[in-house]
């Protein structure tokens, strides 16, 4: 699957505070976690962020808490994919599990500037600067992640094989 979009570039250490506030953990409407995405990292983002944009970032993207809301909220706001040098382990999953793409590439994630226009393809890890034809590569993402990002999410993929188990 290819991707194209615009980077949102952000540094190492994005914390899930950052990502979503704890202060409006007690929504979960998607609609309203999005209006918040990334709130603390740069208010100004989902007055930016378009339907396919990517955010660019460092180490450690997603550390602190396990709340699933973070990965929600950056893909109900839009957010594409996440190319960074590096994940917290939870986001990582959670990321997955939410239906949200993430893909490690430290050259990428440091070389990528904000605004930068990319292509990203997910079954070969392949990320292009469209800008300056620079190209990146991360790991593809394994088939059967592929599969849950496809099916939207865990749950989503686990209520699909049910069906179709009992079919």
């Amino acid at each position: 699957m290819e991707l194209k979009g615009k980077v949102h570039k952000f540094g190492d250490d994005v914390n899930t505070d950052e990502i979503f506030p704890a202060r409006y953990l007690h929504t979960t409407d998607v609609t309203e976690l999005a209006r918040h995405a990334m709130e603390d990292a740069d208010p100004e983002f989902v007055g930016k962020v378009r339907p396919g944009d990517f955010i660019a970032a460092g180490k450690n993207f997603g550390c602190g808490s396990s709340r699933e809301h973070a990965p929600i909220a950056l893909k109900a706001a839009g957010v594409a994919a996440v190319i960074a040098d590096s994940f917290a382990r939870i986001f990582y999953r959670n990321a997955f599990n939410m239906g949200l793409p993430i893909l490690e590439c430290p050259e990428a994630a440091a070389a990528l500037q904000d605004g930068a226009e990319i292509s990203v393809n997910l079954d070969t890890g392949e990320i292009i600067d469209l800008g300056t034809a620079k190209h990146y590569a991360s790991q593809p993402i394994a088939p059967f992640m592929q599969e849950l990002l496809a099916d939207g999410g865990l749950m989503a993929h686990l209520q699909k094989c049910l069906k179709e188990k009992s079919a």
